[in-house]
């Protein structure tokens, strides 16, 4: 068996199930995997690649954390902690800010068989919905085994509340993001409530309360997005 460069407590675990012990202890969690070469995943020809996002635990992490009192302490976080993974399990860490040029982190997870394009454009996963944060990915220069997505979409067999829940159809199909209508609506008395508890149209996807997001967390990045 392939062992990573050093491996979990438990000698008989996989090197994907030790990838995924290493991100539930730092209050991340696998959102996908993906052997590049099968996919033709885009600037990477072969190993596996393994998707990171925030889990349950990542905001009380991130808050307990010395970041937290810095500037942008959601990055520098996912900096030095998929940092320090990369080099305890032998990898190659990505992220999907600090550009750009900027990493192909939406090809990625397309190809990994856990992340669709939504009815209103935006990323569903598999099993946070519309929540999704990617934190970083690492990079194995060898070829594992990895789980085998279902491959399809959740959407399939959705109702679409996403498509009719934002009071200003600021998310729709047509052209996927309505950015000023957005930031002016949470300038208003009534999108206050966008601005204490996150995205209406991310949240009433079905799959969304499957990310266990604090409400704090999703104020937290509305501010960033709309800060007076």
């Amino acid at each position: 068996m392939t062992h990573l460069a050093q491996p979990s407590s438990d000698p008989d675990a996989t090197p994907y199930e030790q990838v995924e012990n290493a991100a539930r202890d730092a209050g991340l969690l696998v959102m996908g995997a993906l052997h590049p070469r099968h996919v033709a995943a885009k600037d990477l020809e072969t190993g596996t690649l393994i998707l990171l996002g925030a889990g349950p635990e990542f905001w009380h992490v991130l808050k307990a954390s010395p970041e937290w009192h810095q500037a942008d302490p959601v990055d520098r976080w996912s900096k030095r902690v998929v940092g320090q993974m990369a080099e305890r399990l032998g990898a190659q860490a990505y992220f999907p800010f600090g550009g750009p040029p900027y990493t192909p982190f939406i090809d990625w997870a397309l190809k990994s068989g856990r992340t669709f394009s939504s009815p209103v454009g935006a990323l569903v996963h598999d099993t946070v919905g519309m929540m999704i944060s990617y934190r970083g990915a690492l990079h194995f220069a060898e070829e594992f085994a990895i789980p085998a997505p279902s491959g399809v979409s959740p959407c399939e067999s959705c109702a679409a509340p996403c498509t009719t829940t934002c009071p200003v159809s600021a998310l729709n199909a047509q052209e996927f993001y309505d950015v000023a209508a957005c930031h002016d609506y949470l300038g208003t008395a009534e999108g206050q409530t966008c601005m204490a508890g996150g995205c209406l149209a991310r949240l009433a996807c079905p799959l969304s309360a499957g990310a266990g997001r604090d409400p704090e967390q999703s104020a937290h990045h509305m501010k960033a997005f709309h800060p007076s």
